[in-house]
């Protein structure tokens, strides 16, 4: 099979209309982005334009819809434009946006097919990220969602719903997910909620924005709109947003997902389980304790690395580190609560980060000087039995001078982040 390579819009295209939660108008436009960019949201109303990365790091809340983050910016519901993104195989895009919410249009995700379509897509010279399992994923979450994936070499969604509606009741939808099939089938499908919540979602400040215009609305017996555009309208929207919340992997899935009762929640915790998979899909070390020891001159107690699953030369390089109650650290800090110091987080981290920049013969012998650290975060505590996967891309390089980021995860959750700048230095 030929590997896809990245893509991105051709020109830009914008979508103006109100937020279904918040109400407030909003601009949106869509415009072309990098290679390796993936999709990013850039908040032009708020001062010094923040941008917000559309990945799993940054995901906030999960209720009714799916919220990102990143300091003080926030941008909600964005799954109905994650979707369409990921249903044309779209890889990188910059969404500028002028208010707190993308414009919920008529609910569906159809004006957002169409402005990628108005666009227009190119390819890019650089290979497509995808993410393909070799073996089953179950995943089961509060709430009732359940999920399997299966291998399959294409993507393909299968969803189930159930309502105690007569009008829903239990549907079922299955499909395989390439741009024409998701612009057909799935692309038309609109949100749905019950007139009966609504006075409670309001006076909670959701649902502000909602209408028959962009909403379909269910009494108790019937729904309210003229028609459905699908008899099973409903799963098929569900389906859509399964398809916009992995779209925060910020890869191409090939597998078959099987989603029971799908809820944002459960998407975003299956997003994280199939990271967590691909992380270590790879068991077997490509550099071993005993390869690391002719690279890193750290010893017992000091060496943190236990091994290397990837390495991307130049580019980026994923590390293992298994923390055990054994460690020398625990017996001093909080021994009667085990916390793995954040400071030797931070070591490890760099370490992973030094072996990025010691390959090649002409480094053999040289000693990496970590000179600055910016943007460092503790999310939560790591403790023993915890398996710490470190993920560290370069930024940018000159020379003997690396600017790299780094990402810490246990059980697919992002306990540790920083920023670092490194200097090969002669030993």
């Amino acid at each position: 099979m030929t590997e896809p390579r990245q893509r991105t819009l051709a020109g830009a295209a914008t979508l103006e209309g109100a937020g279904v939660h918040s109400g407030e108008a909003a601009t949106l436009t869509l415009r072309p982005a990098d290679p390796g960019a993936g999709i990013r949201f850039r908040r032009v109303d708020l001062a010094g334009k923040p941008e917000i990365p559309a990945d799993l790091d940054h995901v906030v809340s999960t209720e009714l819809g799916t919220q990102l983050g990143a300091g003080e910016a926030t941008v909600m519901t964005v799954e109905h434009v994650l979707a369409a993104f990921a249903g044309q195989a779209i890889d990188n895009a910059l969404l500028e946006l002028s208010g707190p919410e993308p414009p919920i249009r008529d609910g569906s995700f159809k004006d957002y097919v169409d402005a990628v379509r108005r666009a227009g897509v190119v390819e890019q010279d650089e290979p497509a990220r995808v993410l393909q399992l070799k073996e089953p994923l179950a995943v089961s979450c509060d709430g009732g969602a359940s999920y399997v994936v299966a291998p399959a070499e294409e993507f393909r969604l299968s969803a189930t719903i159930q309502f105690a509606h007569p009008v829903i009741g239990r549907q079922y939808a299955s499909f395989e997910i390439d741009p024409e099939t998701f612009a057909r089938e799935l692309a038309p499908a609109r949100t749905f909620g019950f007139r009966a919540d609504a006075e409670a979602l309001l006076a909670r400040g959701l649902a502000r924005g909602a209408s028959l215009d962009n909403t379909v609305v269910l009494d108790d017996e019937s729904v309210l709109n003229e028609e459905l555009r699908f008899p099973d309208e409903f799963v098929r929207h569900k389906a859509g947003d399964v398809i916009g919340d992995l779209a925060l992997l910020g890869a191409r899935l090939r597998g078959h997902v099987i989603a029971e009762c799908p809820s944002h929640q459960g998407n975003v915790a299956l997003a994280r389980a199939l990271a967590e998979r691909c992380r270590r899909r790879n068991g077997t070390p490509i550099i071993d304790a005993a390869k690391i020891m002719q690279y890193l001159p750290h010893r017992y107690p000091m060496l943190l690395v236990d091994r290397i699953v990837e390495f991307e030369a130049g580019k980026r390089i994923v590390g293992i580190k298994n923390v055990t109650i054994n460690e020398p650290f625990f017996q001093g800090h909080y021994p009667h609560h085990p916390v793995m110091p954040g400071v030797l987080q931070i070591e490890a981290m760099a370490q992973v980060g030094g072996l990025l920049m010691l390959e090649g013969e002409e480094t053999h012998g040289k000693l990496v000087y970590f000179v600055t650290l910016d943007n460092v975060k503790w999310r939560r505590p790591v403790t023993p039995g915890d398996q710490l996967v470190f993920e560290v891309e370069v930024l940018k390089i000159k020379r003997r001078t690396c600017r790299m980021r780094g990402t810490g995860r246990v059980d697919g959750h992002l306990v540790v982040e920083a920023e670092m700048m490194a200097r090969i230095v002669d030993a």
